[in-house]
C-alpha cells in the first residue's frame, strides 16, 4: 500500500504540560480524520501505525499518527505507566484539530495505545468511534514478566528498575509510574464509555504479549462493542498487517457512510 509523501506533513502540538508532541498528518483533504496511538516504548513509525495510516489514506480518510510525550520525537520523559497522562496528550491532539475545524471521528490505539483510547472515551465522550487493537484489560498483569518476580521489593528499595534488552537500557520504570499503572482500572473506566460510542476490539489469537482473553473481557463490559479475533496474529501483527488494516478501515468506513447518509 503506497503512501503519498507529498500529502504527509509534520505537525507539532503542545500538550497541557508544555511538551511538544510531534506527529505526521496524512492529508486526504477530508474534514473528518482519524488519530492513531502507538504502544509502550514504541513510536509513530511502528509498522502497525504506518500501515493503518496508509490504509486509511488510500480510502480517502485523513489520519494523524503521533509520538506520546517521552517517545520518539516528542518532548518529555518516557514513563512506564502514566496512562492518564497519555490521555491528556491525545486530548491535546483532538482539541488541536477541533480548533482547526476538523472532526476527529475515530481514535485507534495499539497495545498500551489501545488502553489509552478506551480511557479517553471513558472521560471525554467526544469521539464516536474507538478502536482498541490488542489492548490490555488487566494492567496488573504483564508487570512481572517485564520486571521480574520481586519487582515491588526492588523498586521500593531503589526507587526504580531498569529494563534492559541485550544488555542495553530500554527504559527505566520509576515507583511512581509503576503505581500509576497498577492503580489504573480498565474495568471501571470501560463502564463509563457512552453507549452511543462504537468500540471495536481487534486481537491476535497468537498474541504472547497480551493474552487474547483480554479482548473477551472488553467485549463483556463495553455496551456498543464489536470483537474481531485475527487467527494466528501475534502482538505486532507481523504477518497479518493487511488483515488488521482491512478490519479497522471497514469499521471506520461503516460509521462514516452511515453518518453521511444521515446528513443527506
Amino acid at each position: 500500500m503506497a503512501q503519498n509523501p507529498s500529502r504527509q506533513q509534520k505537525v507539532t502540538i503542545t500538550n497541557k504540560y508544555g511538551n511538544k508532541l510531534v506527529g505526521i498528518l496524512h492529508e486526504s483533504r477530508t474534514k473528518e480524520m482519524v488519530v492513531l496511538c502507538h504502544g509502550l516504548g514504541s513510536t509513530k513509525e511502528d509498522n502497525v501505525m504506518v500501515k493503518l495510516a496508509a490504509a486509511l489514506e488510500n480510502t480517502g480518510i485523513s489520519t494523524f499518527r503521533f509520538d506520546f510525550s517521552g517517545n520518539g520525537e516528542s518532548e518529555g520523559s518516557f514513563e512506564f505507566g502514566h496512562y492518564w497522562r497519555e490521555v491528556d496528550d491525545l486530548h491535546a491532539v483532538t482539541q488541536y484539530f477541533h480548533e482547526a475545524n476538523r472532526t476527529v471521528i475515530a481514535i485507534v490505539g495499539h497495545s498500551k495505545g489501545g488502553g489509552v483510547v478506551l480511557l479517553y472515551a471513558s472521560k471525554h465522550h467526544d469521539i464516536e468511534v474507538v478502536v482498541n487493537v490488542s489492548g490490555r484489560y488487566d494492567l496488573k498483569a504483564g508487570v512481572e514478566e517485564r520486571l521480574g518476580k520481586d519487582f515491588m521489593e526492588r523498586i521500593r528499595q531503589d526507587g526504580f528498575i531498569d529494563v534492559k534488552s541485550s544488555g542495553n537500557l530500554k527504559y527505566r520504570v520509576t515507583l511512581e509510574s509503576l503505581m500509576d499503572r497498577l492503580d489504573t482500572n480498565m474495568h471501571e473506566a470501560c463502564l463509563k464509555i457512552d453507549k452511543d460510542c462504537r468500540v471495536l476490539t481487534v486481537h491476535g489469537s497468537a498474541d504472547t504479549v497480551i493474552p487474547v482473553e483480554d479482548a473477551s473481557e472488553f467485549a463483556k463490559i463495553i455496551p456498543n462493542h464489536k470483537l474481531h479475533i485475527i487467527e494466528g496474529a501475534d502482538h505486532g501483527y507481523s504477518n497479518h498487517l493487511d488483515e488488521l488494516a482491512r478490519v479497522v478501515v471497514i469499521f471506520i468506513k461503516e460509521y462514516l457512510d452511515q453518518d453521511r447518509d444521515k446528513s443527506t
